[in-house]
């Protein structure tokens, strides 16, 4: 994890004192199930939330102390507790292993992440679908590979990044809903030393599901499907970005990021006004990315279990989200304050002297007896010459003068094609179609 690119609230669900709260958690619960079962005093449970009452503070440096002599976490963690606690810490753990507390706890921490992940989610959803509306009309370019195709508007290109972002959420609920399983079955998963009902218990306490089968761990198929949802969700943070680096070059100028008073855009070059925002979120969709590929190796687990998976989930667990959780409030700002340029989409969609155009003729000389290859020609033989011109010759000037085409179409039926508004009477259907 990054400070520079990280939130406080995400960061604090990965920081050792919470990850040893819900480890307590965990262990009192069960303990708390097992003296209703009889298989411990339900005294044990008692004081070990009687303890827990006083508030104690998580001594992570103790902890740690412990576990260098030990070399095991989950060892370490009971033996602090029991040194608090006292002889009632005997009965925690009963019958089970130490997965049974990673694997839950890294659910818990998903999940709870997940939740502000969808928090963020909603806040850019909330902010594109402003602008969007603000610009429903506003005339721009579409481009195809890079080359202006036909127009759009501003408002189409926010419709379409807000549709995406709301798949976006619809998948991450579903992510959430596979990782958070709990997992109480003891070694190799078969409950031969706890109860089933134990891990019911736990998994209503903190809000997971049983897991329905588990070797000694939670399957990790599970966890290669949420990091690889975070990793989509990090593609389209990443195509947006790179539409707003595109529209901010000096060339097109279409759009750019916010520029603060006081803000600086090169050490060398005081004129400039770089798209910084942009730039980092797209590195940071790389990283997020990179998190799904271990994932997804974690998968094949050597029988009941191996812990190949754990270092790699001590990285990504926390790296992944608190990532994404920054990338995302990052992306609804840029939206937010995005500078948004309609005269200089104007300008630039004037400037190829009516190219774009161009298939509303085509498709009225073929409606009007003209083989479809023959009006591709003649349509192309005059946008040629516009092209090499650089625009300073205009299409609808040239087809007037070509006998061919005013042969099968009137200056009158040519000027129609030539109507911006033409390609707009279909907005509020799209519009309707993804705001509802």
């Amino acid at each position: 994890m990054v400070p520079r690119y990280a939130c406080p609230a995400m960061t604090a669900i990965w920081e050792p004192e919470a990850k040893y709260r819900i480890w307590f958690e965990i262990e009192a619960h069960a303990t708390e199930k097992l003296g209703e079962l009889g298989v411990v005093p339900k005294s044990a449970a008692k004081a070990l939330w009687d303890w827990w009452a006083t508030d104690p503070k998580i001594d992570v440096e103790a902890i740690d102390a412990i576990e260098a002599v030990t070399k095991h976490d989950v060892i370490a963690f009971l033996t602090w507790v029991a040194e608090n606690v006292g002889d009632e810490a005997r009965f925690m753990h009963q019958g089970m292993t130490s997965s049974d507390v990673l694997d839950t706890t890294l659910a818990v921490q998903l999940a709870r992440s997940t939740d502000l992940l969808l928090e963020d989610l909603d806040q850019l959803l909330a902010a594109i679908k402003r602008r969007a509306e603000e610009h429903k009309y506003t005339p721009t370019i579409g481009r195809s590979h890079g080359i202006h195709a036909e127009p759009v508007t501003f408002g189409l290109k926010l419709a379409q990044a807000y549709a995406e972002f709301d798949r976006c959420k619809t998948r991450l609920i579903a992510a959430r809903e596979e990782i958070a399983t709990c997992a109480i079955s003891g070694a190799v998963g078969t409950f031969a030393n706890i109860d089933p009902s134990v891990e019911e218990y736990v998994a209503e306490k903190l809000g997971l599901k049983p897991e329905p089968v588990s070797t000694q761990v939670i399957p990790r198929d599970r966890h290669a499907m949420y990091f690889a949802t975070l990793a989509v969700i990090a593609g389209s943070i990443e195509r947006v970005a790179v539409e707003i680096r595109h529209l901010q070059r000096t060339e097109v100028l279409e759009a750019e990021e916010f520029f603060s008073k006081g803000q600086k855009g090169s050490s060398a070059m005081p004129h400039k006004r770089n798209p910084i925002l942009t730039e980092n979120l797209t590195g940071q969709a790389r990283m997020i990315r990179a998190y799904a590929l271990p994932a997804l190796e974690n998968v094949a687990l050597w029988h009941e279990r191996d812990i190949s998976h754990s270092s790699v989930e001590r990285f990504i667990g926390p790296d992944a989200t608190i990532t994404l959780d920054f990338a995302l409030a990052r992306l609804t700002g840029v939206v937010d304050k995005l500078l948004i340029y309609p005269e200089r989409m104007q300008a630039n969609m004037d400037r190829m002297g009516g190219l774009i155009h161009s298939q509303r003729v085509l498709l009225a000389l073929t409606q009007n007896g003209v083989s479809r290859e023959a009006a591709y020609r003649l349509v192309q033989r005059n946008a040629m010459k516009v092209w090499e011109s650089d625009g300073r010759l205009m299409l609808l000037d040239l087809l007037k003068q070509d006998e061919e085409v005013t042969a099968a179409l009137t200056n009158e039926q040519l000027e129609e094609r030539f109507d911006l508004d033409y390609h707009f009477k279909q907005v509020d259907t799209i519009f309707d179609r993804v705001f509802g």
